[in-house]
């Protein structure tokens, strides 16, 4: 969430409320070409807080669903250029070796325009969906190659930690 109040070092994991005092999301970041609190203001929204929360109580940890793949937004000129018919989705610049989305069928210049019952208009909607399935779901996944729609199935993964994690 983008947000105008002042995030003053110190205040990331602050309440952001709205006039009425309900929690609308955790302060986490100051843009500042100054490095003050004069800026622009981000918060994670209170329902991802709630899930994050809910998940490190439960299990200890946060595990996101993860396919390997780079998607990017498509832009009216790349649609364009590629022929394609309008903007929906998110389209694949590369596929991890061996990742889930390899094994499902899953190719660079292919469109993910829905994942499970969630359709994906755009990149933020892909990557969410996607990180919101737990790993070992299996979900029907529907593509658009070459302007037809193509129904695959994807058995999620969970991403590898980098290895400046494992540290």
């Amino acid at each position: 969430i983008q947000t105008d109040a002042a995030i003053n070092p110190g205040n990331s994991g602050g309440a952001l409320v709205d006039t009425l005092g309900n929690l609308v999301g955790i302060n986490a970041l100051i843009y500042s070409r100054t490095g003050g609190s004069q800026g622009i203001g981000f918060a994670i929204p209170a329902s991802l807080a709630r899930k994050v929360m809910e998940q490190i109580i439960e299990t200890g940890s946060v595990t996101r669903g993860w396919f390997g793949v780079e998607v990017g937004n498509i832009t009216p000129e790349l649609a364009e250029s590629l022929g394609l018919a309008g903007t929906r989705g998110a389209i694949v610049g590369g596929v991890e070796r061996g990742s889930p989305a390899e094994r499902g069928g899953i190719r660079p210049g292919d469109v993910i325009v829905a994942v499970g019952e969630q359709a994906t208009p755009e990149l933020a909607a892909a990557l969410k969906v996607i990180a919101d399935v737990p790993p070992g779901k299996t979900v029907p996944v529907r593509v658009l190659r070459k302007n037809r729609e193509l129904a695959l199935t994807v058995t999620v993964g969970r991403r590898k930690p980098r290895e400046a994690d494992e540290e």
